[in-house]
């Protein structure tokens, strides 16, 4: 096993939030930014992540990409870290959001594999390596294969942690047998947090460090209150929890037949909650009527559940 020493270390709820955008020319919603900071924080997340999948990271302008950075520090205001997304097919570009970051007071960086070409397992350590020189802030990896068409291997992960750069590992490959060959690997003080969030309570039972999970966008305390039975080991609090997490699952991100169908209802979701704008940047659209009704009748039967138990 890998030890590794005099690292930060982040854990908890770490929600990756969503862009609020407006519906004129998709720029950025300012006073969403705001309200949707108030909301997770006051839901007692142990930090918010930035320009992520969730985030529509991808099809946003480096413009307002920017000021998401600007807008969402200074709404946070030193209160609890934040992490940003500096994912990008040019090491420069990524240096470039890092230094913005840093300046705005971001905690780290989180950089998934460049996702046009294939790297192999070689090229991409010494992609990360390189990055991990030349960024000013603590870098997550973040595997997502799915998207990227590159798994991070295990041993590239215990490679890359040798670096006094590189923090921890961000996961939304749901291979449960990957990460937990991580966390036997990379026990002491590299912070390893699970992407999917039907997945969450068990890595936490079995030494993972936490949850980026989408759906704590929607229900903040819903999602803490899971994350602390994990850690407690209190089966019948995580039983009930658990069930609530999987309704929002199958009820919230499975709504019509798209690739998107994730997003879709997790912003269309939110929309109906009334806490941001269900716009969507392109190259998709929101929820059609029909769609939105479904999801927001869904969507308030949750709360009323969620309302009950925590």
């Amino acid at each position: 096993m890998t030890t590794q020493t005099n690292k930060p270390a982040f854990g908890g709820i770490i929600p990756p939030m969503v862009t609020p955008l407006l519906s004129d020319n998709l720029s950025l919603d300012v006073n969403g930014v705001q309200h949707l900071v108030e909301h997770l924080i006051s839901g007692g997340v142990h930090g918010i992540f930035i320009l992520g999948t969730t985030g529509e990271s991808t099809s946003l302008s480096y413009t307002t990409r920017e000021q998401l950075i600007v807008e969402s520090c200074k709404a946070v205001n030193g209160r609890i870290p934040v992490f940003v997304g500096i994912t990008d097919t040019s090491i420069e570009e990524s240096v470039k959001l890092t230094l913005i970051a840093e300046k705005a007071g971001a905690a780290a960086v989180v950089a998934a594999p460049p996702y046009y070409y294939g790297l192999g397992q070689e090229e991409l350590y010494k992609y990360y390596w390189s990055l991990a020189d030349q960024v000013s802030l603590p870098l997550f990896l973040y595997n997502m294969p799915s998207h990227t068409k590159i798994n991070i291997d295990v041993k590239t992960v215990v490679r890359l942690s040798e670096h006094p750069n590189v923090i921890g590992l961000k996961d939304s490959s749901a291979n449960a047998v990957y990460f937990q060959t991580l966390c036997y690997l990379l026990k002491n003080n590299f912070s390893l947090l699970v992407g999917p969030e039907e997945i969450t309570a068990e890595t936490v039972m079995m030494g993972g460090s936490g949850g980026v999970n989408g759906g704590a966008n929607l229900f903040p305390k819903l999602y803490v209150a899971l994350y602390e039975a994990a850690l407690a080991k209190d089966f019948d609090r995580i039983a009930i929890l658990q069930d609530l997490v999987m309704e929002i699952s199958t009820r919230i991100y499975t709504v019509g037949s798209y690739g998107s169908s994730y997003l879709k209802g997790l912003k269309g979701a939110l929309s109906g909650l009334g806490i941001v704008r269900g716009n969507i940047a392109p190259p998709f659209t929101a929820f059609d009527e029909k769609e939105m009704t479904k999801v927001i009748a869904n969507i308030k039967e949750i709360e009323i559940k969620v309302n009950q138990v925590v």
